[in-house]
């Protein structure tokens, strides 16, 4: 083999890959632009972004005024070039929507489940995959790939842990690969949020961020100097299952005193009962929305959402002083349900249980790509290797 052709040609994706990232990320831009941006000679940013315009890959949308010169043609990625799915795996549905590569949703599938085994989401998956798909007219092979959200620590070959659903060392890639020809990668629900709310939502512009999902369970992303810190073996941001209490509540991996069990809405709505709360009827996000309205009212609700609060608020501290990030990210369901409703309370009491140096330094805000935003992180899986690949799509096996 010569090393030398295959430098160069590692060098020309490279390259590719430093374009299109910029173009996808913070386009539409000129080629001037790209230049400045990436330190690329313009007679390299020119010959490569013809390369991608010929494969379909990159267009041309509209012009700029430039100073005293012709009119800038910006460029961005082709949003028909190719499509991607992302699956959202939740304890209560499995939800799969289909994007175009300007990441608008064509088509959705949601699918409400009960107790999820490993059997029943991969059939609600690839039912969900083939749903949207027959719905948007879009062929199989026109799919870059499925990215799919779940909880739980997900290793090497997509297997999945999943403590609290009972899922042991699941080889979920496989199994879903089975069912399809498109490419299939699987990740922590709170790092595909995370990554979505990286690239297109509050956590843009910052390298040391948290993104933290708060829904029936608890977990976070972790951004260190602009890359996802995953520790050894990715399951790192497991902040759900931080001990917040010695000897405190049983959560639901078997552990004492995890702040999921004091605030994820499952463990939420459990402290509420303890305390006769008046009934509660419908599901877990109905419920949680009545306690919530029920504050004004009844006690018990007034004692566990101040407590919540209080307890969100050590365990976003505990990060301050952990990681020091310049952002924390507050997104997933139930977060936004509490943090719409008492973010500046939420401020307030991590000052008053973080080191103030730290403290001074973070802004904490809520999620803005809404409560839907684990599909379309999960989607960027496959974008995301479409970009380091430099716009070459993955042969579908």
């Amino acid at each position: 083999m010569d090393v030398r052709r295959t430098t160069v040609r590692d060098m020309r994706r490279s390259n590719r890959s430093v374009i299109l990232t910029g173009i996808f990320r913070d386009g539409p831009l000129s080629r001037q632009e790209l230049s400045t941006r990436t330190s690329l000679s313009a007679a390299s940013v020119s010959n490569l972004v013809s390369e991608m315009i010929a494969e379909g890959v990159v267009e041309e949308a509209g012009s700029v005024e430039s100073e005293g010169g012709r009119p800038r043609v910006l460029l961005r990625v082709s949003p028909t070039f190719r499509y991607v799915v992302g699956a959202e795996v939740g304890e209560t549905r499995v939800r799969v929507e289909l994007f175009d590569l300007a990441m608008r949703v064509l088509a959705r599938a949601d699918h409400p489940i009960h107790s999820p085994t490993p059997a029943m989401v991969v059939k609600h998956v690839l039912a969900g995959l083939g749903a949207v798909l027959a719905e948007a007219g879009v062929r199989p092979e026109s799919v870059l790939g499925l990215g799919v959200a779940v909880a739980g620590i997900v290793e090497g070959d997509a297997v999945v842990h999943a403590q609290t659903l009972g899922w042991d060392a699941v080889p979920l890639g496989k199994m879903l690969a089975e069912g399809t020809d498109i490419p299939i990668q699987v990740d922590n629900g709170a790092n595909t949020l995370g990554q979505a709310e990286m690239w297109f939502g509050a956590g843009r512009g910052a390298t040391d961020a948290v993104v933290a999902l708060v829904g029936s369970g608890v977990g976070a992303a972790l951004v260190a100097d602009g890359s996802s810190y995953r520790g050894t073996r990715s399951s790192a941001g497991e902040w759900g299952h931080m001990t917040i209490a010695y000897g405190g509540r049983r959560c639901r991996c078997g552990a004492e005193g995890c702040l999921e069990a004091y605030v994820g809405a499952e463990g939420v709505l459990d402290r509420y009962r303890e305390l006769d709360g008046p009934g509660l009827v419908g599901d877990e996000e109905t419920a949680f929305v009545a306690m919530l309205d029920a504050v004004g009212t009844s006690e018990a609700a007034a004692t566990v959402v101040n407590d919540t609060i209080g307890y969100l608020a050590a365990g976003f501290a505990n990060l301050v002083n952990l990681v020091n990030p310049e952002r924390i990210v507050l997104g997933g369901w139930a977060g936004l349900l509490l943090g719409e409703r008492y973010l500046p309370q939420l401020r307030e009491e991590v000052g008053r249980h973080a080191l103030q140096q730290p403290y001074s330094q973070v802004s904490i805000v809520l999620c803005e790509l809404g409560r839907d935003a684990v599909a379309l992180g999960a989607a960027t899986l496959p974008v995301l290797q479409l970009l380091r690949d430099g716009g070459v799509a993955p042969p579908h096996h």
